[in-house]
C-alpha cells in the first residue's frame, strides 16, 4: 500500500490535478482550502487532517503522484455552507475553491478559483450566525500615532470606530473590546509582543487574532474609504482611526473578493458619547451575558429584549452596551417609549406588524455579496409590504423621535411592486433551476414554459396555419423521437408542397418534410429547459442587482424598524414589570425611591421582592457605607443601583416607584472575584488591579461599587487598605457617587469623621437560634456582623456554631480562648410543649421558628416573607 502524505513537503512529482490545488493553496497559506471536484469539496494533506478531526470526517486517501497518495476528506457540495460554518465557528479560516468552467467544455484540467473567504469576522451566512447578535470584525492600530480601534459587521453595514490616547492606557482598549467582543481581530503587529491584549482576546473575548498584517494598515486605502462613506470619511481626522477603518476595507475586499461598497454607515465616536464601563463592571453586572452559564437568560438584556425582530434584537444589545450621556438625546429615547407605553393599542398593532418583517439588513448584505437565493429575496419582498402600516401606525406617536421616523420612513414601493410581479411566492432554493419567476412577468419566459410543458397546442397552430397557406386540408404536424418535428403530407397531394419543404421521410402513401420554422421550433422546444434556466437566472441577476442598487434606502429603513422596534420593546417591559420613567438632568444627584433589582425580582417567585430607596449626591451623601451579614441582600442592592443607573441612560424606563438621576460618565463595580491562575494574578492582586484602575479613572460624575474592598488579605491589612480607598474615593480627588459594603465594622466611624459618609445595613433580626434577613437597607451601622447564624443557615454543625460562640465571646471579652472540648457536645433536651407533639422534622423546625417570633416586631412584608418561607417548609 502506497504512503499517505499529511505533508506537501515530501512531494517531488505530482498529478496536474494536484499541482492546480496546490498553486491555490500557496496563495490561501493558513487556509483550509475547501476544493471542488465533482458533487464534492475536498480537503489534502494537512487541511484534511485538521478537517476531518474537526468535522468528525473519515479520512481517506488519493493518488497525487510519483507513487504516493495525499490524505483527503470531502463534504458533499451541496452541505458545504454547513460544514465551512462548524469550521469558522472553531475560529479556522476558509477558502472555498470551485469549478469555474463547465467541465463538460473544458480541455484539460478543469479551471478553479477562489470564489470566496471565509473567516470568523467575514461570515455572512445566516446559519453560522446569531440572529440577535453583531458579528464584529476588528481591527487595532498600534503605533506613534497612538492607538485606533474600528468594528466592522459586514453582515448589517455597521462601522464603529473610535482612537484611544496614550495616557488611557490599555484599559480603555479593552473595555472597548469587551463591549463590541469582536469574534475576529486584525493587528498591525505581532500578537507575541501583546502578551496581555492577545491573551485577553483568545480567553476573555474568543476571538480569532490575525496579527503582522501591518500591509493592511497602510495609507494606500483612501480610495476604499471614499468610495465607501463618501465625505464622511473625512470625520476620520485622527491618523490611527483613519489606518484602522482602511485594513477593515482592505480584508474585507480581500476576503468578499469585491469593493465593500455595503459598509456605509461610519459611526466615529469618541469620549463623552457613551457611558465607560470596564470589562469586570459588564462582567458583574452581567448586561448581556450571565457570569455562570454565559447564556443571555439571568441578564437584563433577557429582561429588556422583547423585540419583535432580530435588527430591534441586535440594536438593543448596542443600546445596552453603549448608554448614553447626553440628557437630551435620553430624553427622546424616553419620549418615543412613552408613545408606546401609553397606548394599549399601538403597542399591539405595531407588535403584531413587525413579527412579519424578517431581517432586511442580512438579507441585503446576502445579496450585495452575490450569496443571495430568490427565497431571500422574497423575504425581502414580503417585509416591504408591511412598510405602509408601519408608517400608517407611526402618524399615532407623538414624541419628536417618532414624529421624525414616520416623516423619513421610505416604504421602498417601487422596489416591493417589482419583486412582487417577478418573484413566485414560493421560488426554489437554488437559482440554477428555473421556478423563480412569477407567470406573467416576461413573455419569453412564458413562451419557453409553454415549449417545455409540451408542443401539442404550438403543433396545432402550426398545422392549422399549414393547411391555410397550402390548400391541403389533411396535412398534419407529427413528431417522433428518431425524426424531431416533421409535416406529413399524402402523397397524391405532394404537387401542392411549395418550394420552402425539404423532404425528410418517404413512406408508403405519404411523404415528411420539414421546414425553417421547425428546425428553430425543435431547437426552441429542446433546449427550453435550459434557455428557461438561463434566462430566470439573468432575470433574477437583474432583480437582485436592483436590490443591491437600493440598498443604501433598505439599509436607512432597516435601521428606523430596529429603533421603531426598540422603543417598543421597552414600553412593552415597563407595562409589564411595573417600571416608571425616570427623571434625568446633569446634577450629581441619585434618588431611586423603593428600587428593585430588574433581574433577581424575576426570579423570585415564593416571596415578594424588597424594594429599597437610595440616595445619593456629591455633598452630604456621596459615599453610602453598608454594612451587614453575608446573604443578607447588600451585593444585589448595590447592583440593582448600578443596573437602574444604566436602564435610565439607555432611554429605559426603571423599576422604582419614582426616580431622578444626574448623569453618570462611567461605572464602575469592584466585586469578588476569583485567582486568575492563567496571568499567574491571586484573588487579592486581581483586586487591587481593579480597584487601581478605577482610582486611576473615576471622576465625580462617576457611580462606584465596592463590594468588601481587602478582604483577601489579613485583618488589619485588609482594614487599612479599605479604610484608604474609601478616604480617597471621598476625597476631592474623585467625589464620585459611592456604594461601598465592608465587613470591617470599624469604617463606620469615618460617618463622624468626614462630611459626606452615611453609614447604611441591611436589616437582619435574631429569631431565637436562628436569623431572619429583611433584606432592607436601613439609616446606621449593624450592631452585629450575624457571621455565626449565617453559617447555621449554610448547614454548618450545631457543635462547631455553639464552639464559634464561646470563641467570639472570649474575643470580645478580651480573654484567653478557651480550651477546645475533646468530646461532642451533649444534645440540648426540647422542653415538652404543645409544638414538641408534631411527628415530622418539619413541623418541628416551623414550630420552633413560631416559639421564636415576636409578633409585636414583624411587618406586614416581613409576616409575608415568614408565611411563604414556612409554606416551604412544610411542603
Amino acid at each position: 500500500m502506497s504512503e499517505i502524505l499529511s505533508s506537501r513537503g515530501e512531494l517531488t512529482t505530482v498529478t496536474p490535478m494536484m499541482q492546480q490545488y496546490l498553486d491555490v493553496k500557496e496563495q490561501y497559506n493558513g487556509y483550509i482550502l475547501m476544493y471542488r471536484l465533482g458533487d464534492f469539496f475536498e480537503c489534502f494533506f494537512e487541511d484534511a487532517v485538521t478537517a476531518s478531526r474537526a468535522l468528525e470526517l473519515t479520512l481517506t486517501a488519493r493518488d497525487c503522484g510519483g507513487g504516493k497518495r495525499a490524505a483527503m476528506c470531502g463534504v458533499p457540495f451541496h452541505k458545504a455552507d454547513v460544514y465551512i460554518g462548524k469550521l469558522v465557528e472553531m475560529g479556522y479560516k476558509v477558502a472555498v475553491c470551485e469549478q469555474v468552467e463547465n467541465p463538460a467544455e473544458a480541455t484539460g484540467i478543469v479551471r478553479r478559483e477562489v470564489v470566496r473567504v471565509v473567516t470568523p469576522g467575514t461570515v455572512t451566512d445566516d446559519t453560522c450566525l446569531s440572529d440577535r447578535r453583531h458579528n464584529y470584525l476588528a481591527a487595532i492600530f498600534l503605533g506613534a500615532e497612538g492607538t485606533g480601534v474600528a468594528f466592522a459587521d459586514i453582515s448589517t453595514g455597521e462601522v464603529a470606530v473610535t482612537s484611544i490616547q496614550s495616557e488611557d492606557g490599555n484599559e480603555k482598549l479593552l473595555a472597548e473590546l469587551g463591549a463590541y467582543a469582536p469574534s475576529e481581530v486584525l493587528l498591525n503587529v505581532s500578537k507575541s509582543s501583546l502578551k496581555t491584549l492577545a491573551g485577553f482576546l483568545t480567553d476573555t473575548v474568543g476571538a480569532t487574532v490575525t496579527d503582522a498584517r501591518a500591509d493592511l494598515f497602510d495609507g494606500e486605502n483612501d480610495t476604499l474609504l471614499h468610495e465607501c462613506f463618501g465625505n464622511t470619511a473625512e470625520l476620520l481626522s485622527e491618523t490611527a482611526s483613519r489606518l484602522a477603518v482602511g485594513a477593515l476595507l482592505a480584508y474585507i475586499k480581500e476576503t468578499q473578493m469585491c469593493a465593500p461598497t455595503f459598509l456605509r454607515d461610519l459611526k466615529v465616536y469618541s469620549d463623552g458619547q457613551y457611558m465607560e464601563m470596564d470589562v469586570s463592571t459588564r462582567r458583574n453586572l452581567e448586561l448581556i451575558e450571565s457570569m455562570r452559564t454565559k447564556e443571555k437568560k439571568g441578564t437584563l438584556l433577557w429582561v429588556l429584549d422583547k423585540t419583535e425582530t432580530s435588527m430591534g434584537g441586535r440594536l438593543l444589545r448596542s443600546y445596552i452596551t453603549k448608554p448614553l450621556l447626553s440628557a437630551v438625546e435620553i430624553s427622546h429615547r424616553q419620549a418615543a417609549v412613552t408613545d408606546f407605553f401609553r397606548d394599549y393599542a399601538l403597542r399591539e398593532d405595531m407588535r403584531e406588524v413587525l413579527s412579519h418583517i424578517a431581517d432586511l439588513e442580512r438579507l441585503t448584505a446576502k445579496a450585495v455579496y452575490g450569496s443571495a437565493n430568490a427565497k431571500e429575496l422574497r423575504a425581502i419582498c414580503d417585509s416591504l409590504v408591511y412598510l405602509p402600516r408601519v408608517k400608517e401606525l407611526l402618524l399615532h406617536t407623538q414624541s419628536p423621535r417618532m414624529e421624525e421616523i414616520a416623516e423619513t420612513l421610505d416604504t421602498l414601493d417601487d422596489l416591493y411592486g417589482l419583486l412582487s410581479r417577478a418573484l413566485v411566492d414560493n421560488p426554489p432554493l437554488t437559482v440554477r433551476e428555473a421556478g423563480m419567476i412569477r407567470e406573467g412577468y416576461d413573455e419569453e419566459v412564458d413562451y419557453l414554459r409553454t415549449i417545455r410543458a409540451g408542443g401539442e397546442g404550438w403543433m396545432k397552430d402550426i398545422e392549422e396555419r399549414e393547411r391555410e397557406e397550402t390548400g391541403i386540408k389533411t396535412l398534419r404536424v407529427g413528431h417522433n423521437r428518431v425524426f424531431g418535428y416533421y409535416i406529413e403530407v399524402t402523397r397524391s397531394l405532394t404537387t401542392q408542397v411549395p418550394n420552402r419543404y425539404i423532404r425528410k421521410q418517404t413512406l408508403t402513401g405519404s411523404e415528411r418534410y420539414i421546414t425553417e420554422e421547425l428546425k428553430d421550433m425543435e431547437a426552441t422546444v429542446l433546449g427550453a429547459q435550459d434557455k428557461l434556466c438561463a434566462l430566470e437566472y439573468e432575470i433574477f441577476t437583474m432583480l437582485k442587482d436592483t436590490v443591491v442598487t437600493a440598498a443604501p434606502r433598505i439599509q436607512r429603513t432597516a435601521s428606523l424598524i430596529a429603533e421603531t422596534d426598540v422603543y417598543l420593546s421597552l414600553a412593552t417591559v415597563a407595562v409589564e414589570n411595573r417600571y416608571v420613567c425616570p427623571e434625568i438632568d446633569l446634577s450629581g444627584d441619585l434618588h431611586i425611591k423603593e428600587g428593585r433589582h430588574p433581574v433577581v425580582e424575576r426570579f423570585v417567585t415564593d416571596a415578594l421582592f424588597v424594594p429599597n430607596d437610595t440616595d445619593l449626591n456629591l455633598s452630604d451623601c456621596r459615599l453610602m457605607l453598608i454594612t451587614g451579614p453575608n446573604m443578607a441582600g447588600k451585593s444585589t442592592y448595590m447592583r440593582q443601583v448600578a443596573l437602574i443607573t444604566v436602564m435610565a441612560q439607555i432611554g429605559s424606563y426603571v423599576p422604582a416607584e419614582s426616580a431622578r438621576l444626574g448623569v453618570v460618565d462611567k461605572v464602575f463595580t469592584r466585586v469578588g472575584a476569583s485567582d486568575d491562575l492563567a496571568s499567574g494574578q491571586s484573588t487579592f492582586m486581581l483586586e487591587m488591579t481593579e480597584v487601581a484602575h478605577i482610582l486611576k479613572t473615576a471622576t465625580s460624575r462617576s457611580l462606584i461599587i465596592y463590594d468588601e474592598v481587602g478582604r483577601g488579605t489579613s485583618t488589619y491589612d485588609g482594614m487599612s487598605i479599605a479604610r484608604a480607598v474609601a478616604e480617597y474615593t471621598l476625597s476631592k480627588k474623585i467625589g464620585a457617587k459611592t456604594l461601598f459594603a465592608t465587613h470591617y465594622h470599624e469604617l463606620t466611624s469615618m460617618e463622624e469623621e468626614f462630611e459626606g459618609v452615611k453609614n447604611y445595613n441591611v436589616a437582619a433580626k435574631k429569631k431565637g437560634d436562628g436569623i431572619v434577613f429583611l433584606r432592607r437597607i436601613v439609616r446606621g451601622a449593624t450592631d452585629d456582623s450575624y457571621g455565626i447564624d449565617v453559617a447555621k443557615l449554610a448547614g454548618v454543625p450545631k457543635e462547631v456554631t455553639r464552639r464559634a460562640h464561646e470563641i467570639l465571646a472570649a474575643i470580645e471579652a478580651d480573654e484567653t480562648l478557651p480550651k477546645a472540648r475533646t468530646a461532642p457536645l451533649p444534645a440540648q433536651p426540647k422542653e415538652a410543649d404543645l409544638f414538641t407533639a408534631a411527628v415530622d422534622s418539619a413541623s418541628l423546625e416551623v414550630a420552633e421558628k413560631l416559639r421564636a417570633l415576636d409578633p409585636g416586631t414583624v411587618t406586614p412584608i416581613e409576616a409575608l416573607n415568614l408565611i411563604y418561607e414556612y409554606k416551604k417548609i412544610l411542603g
